[in-house]
């Protein structure tokens, strides 16, 4: 299902209310600081965030990801250069269990009653099994949510596709292009094996199988794109016509540039994504990094997001509220036909085994 991009359209013909306040914070109470961040590219736009830095005085820097292995691999080589970090789930409890983000009091986000249930209860949010962190706390505050749709150029195509089966089709050689990174094993995956299949606990056997399927699509593949802009100057340039996508991004982008796309979930079902903020244990700028994490579950910066990213938000009263009728439908705010479809991320029972298949598929000749 197509996804709309909302950047570029008036905010006042579509939001109603926009002008939340983010934070309780007068000027004349507003503290320097610093905030050193580690994020996806486009989480921080100045739209997102300039109230809060105006606010507070706390002065954002940015370092960006192309994907979640990241998140650990940079923490572990140096958490002391970041504040706040905003993985998936599927890596927040990755995190915690490496000691590297501290444990968030659920008194301090001011706005965690208006998250939905489902992502307030997450075991990569709340602690799972035998990680618990003390009571009263979260280890990630949720953000936003979505799909990793597939996307087509809808003028290259005279069937349109409803299922990843085309990585297999020679008619299609060095027309496709996938994420790099290691959830193209759930999607495989659920092609092979069936798509109730649980990806993130495949045994050997069936990583091996995945493994080879996804080499065999080699010859298919332009290229693994590592970045939202990297997959949309693919496709402007006429590189490749078939990816999977961050749903209602990149897409959006490309619309913008008069190039047909369609984004859909294909039949094997598509996986579904929800990201969080943490703070990074021992930070120097801690008052800078609570207020970040706070102001960052607030109405305005969820709304802002929702328009500048094109993505779903975490804050259940902020979507009701600010969104129009037409936005809140586009953005499967409380559609849960749509989310039920979706196989959100999860912490893969055996996390380092499916980086060595995704390693070893990258270096297969």
């Amino acid at each position: 299902m197509q996804k709309l991009r909302w950047r570029g359209v008036a905010a006042a013909a579509l939001v109603v209310g926009i002008a939340f306040t983010g934070l309780a914070i007068a000027p004349n109470q507003a503290e320097a600081g610093e905030l050193a961040i580690l994020t996806w590219e486009g989480y921080a736009d100045s739209a997102i965030t300039q109230k809060f830095e105006d606010e507070t005085g706390c002065v954002i820097s940015r370092t960006y990801v192309g994907s979640n292995d990241e998140f650990p691999a940079k923490l572990a080589a140096g958490s002391s250069i970041y504040d706040a970090v905003s993985p998936s789930v599927d890596t927040t409890g990755i995190l915690a269990k490496m000691g590297v983000v501290e444990p968030i009091a659920i008194e301090m986000l001011t706005h965690w009653d208006d998250i939905y249930e489902g992502f307030q209860t997450h075991p990569s949010v709340t602690g799972g099994e035998g990680w618990m962190p003390p009571e009263g706390t979260v280890w990630a505050a949720p953000y936003s949510w979505g799909s990793i749709a597939w996307m087509y150029r809808s003028d290259k195509f005279d069937t349109p596709p409803d299922s990843i089966e085309i990585f297999w089709d020679p008619a299609y050689k060095g027309k496709l292009s996938i994420w790099d990174d290691k959830t193209n094993i759930y999607a495989v995956a659920r092609y092979l094996f069936g798509r109730d299949t649980n990806v993130y606990d495949l045994s050997d056997e069936q990583l091996a199988q995945v493994r080879d399927k996804l080499i065999e699509a080699k010859p298919q593949m332009r290229k693994y794109w590592a970045t939202a802009g990297e997959l949309v100057n693919l496709f402007a340039n006429g590189e490749v016509i078939f990816s999977n996508t961050w749903g209602g991004y990149q897409s959006a982008l490309l619309i913008e540039q008069g190039i047909p796309m369609v984004e859909f979930l294909p039949k094997e079902k598509a996986d579904g994504w929800q990201d969080a903020w943490q703070i990074v244990k021992g930070t120097p700028n801690m008052e800078c990094a609570k207020k970040f994490v706070t102001y960052m579950e607030s109405p305005h910066a969820q709304c802002q997001m929702s328009l500048t990213m094109g993505y779903s938000m975490a804050n259940a009263t902020a979507a009701k509220e600010c969104l129009t009728p037409e936005m809140y439908e586009t953005l499967h705010q409380g559609d849960w036909t749509y989310i039920k479809d979706l196989d959100f991320w999860q912490e893969p029972i055996r996390v380092d085994k499916m980086v060595e298949t995704w390693n070893a598929v990258k270096a297969a000749q």
